[in-house]
């Protein structure tokens, strides 16, 4: 065991997490504030479908994306012809499979945050000529941002961990879409439990520091 295989799936999986946390906490903000603001016909349907990713099993959800984002989709071909390379096989595809899976705790999270604020808040800054972007941005976010921190970490925490659909649309291509479930679970299956193990135990490390640091944050 040495270096040269540990590191690339941690540092893979971190920046999978990362990057696809960050774009699930936007989509997860803005769909989120939409959804808990507005009434529409169809809207528990809506929701439904924004939830199924979390009961789907994960190589269901994979499968779904193979056959939307594959080269053979109009969306994989248009993406091909203008990246010049697929999507499904790379580490763009391990973060679209991360924020879809991710996707149901972020915005459950975050519209429960939108719900609980006192709407005679957000109508006060309203009628004294405050816009919708100053209202966001100085009432709403504040007040919501013990559950949008509790968002970002579920989130975080749930990419960090997605393996059916990953290894479904991105592969397991040690050094490019290899991330640490896959690699672990490779590990196990050709009996080298010590790299298995390295690598979990890393894992356990970084998301104990990870929660010890958010529950400092949410106590202050």
């Amino acid at each position: 065991m040495n270096g040269n295989e540990l590191l690339p799936p941690l540092w893979l999986s971190l920046k999978v997490s990362v990057t696809a946390s960050i774009l699930v906490a936007i989509i997860g903000i803005i769909v989120a504030h939409f959804m808990a603001r507005r009434s529409f016909r169809g809207k528990s349907v809506v929701e439904t479908v924004f939830m199924l990713p979390l009961v789907l099993p994960p190589t269901v959800v994979g499968f779904i994306l193979l056959v939307a984002l594959g080269r053979r989709s109009w969306i994989g071909k248009s993406y091909e012809w203008l990246f010049n390379q697929p999507i499904v096989f790379s580490w763009t595809a391990a973060v679209i499979a991360a924020v879809i899976v991710a996707f149901p705790l972020v915005y459950q999270s975050m519209k429960v945050g939108f719900l609980t604020i006192d709407k005679s808040l957000v109508e006060s800054a309203r009628s004294a000529g405050a816009s919708e972007r100053q209202v966001m941005r100085y009432i709403t976010l504040p007040l919501a941002k013990h559950s949008l921190l509790t968002a970002f970490v579920l989130g975080f925490a749930r990419c960090l961990g997605e393996f059916g659909a990953t290894l479904m649309l991105a592969g397991n291509i040690p050094g490019k879409t290899q991330t640490v479930p896959t690699a672990i679970y490779v590990a196990v299956d050709s009996g080298h439990t010590a790299m298995a193990w390295a690598w979990t135990i890393s894992i356990v490390l970084f998301s104990f520091l990870l929660l010890s640091f958010t529950g400092r944050k949410m106590e202050q």
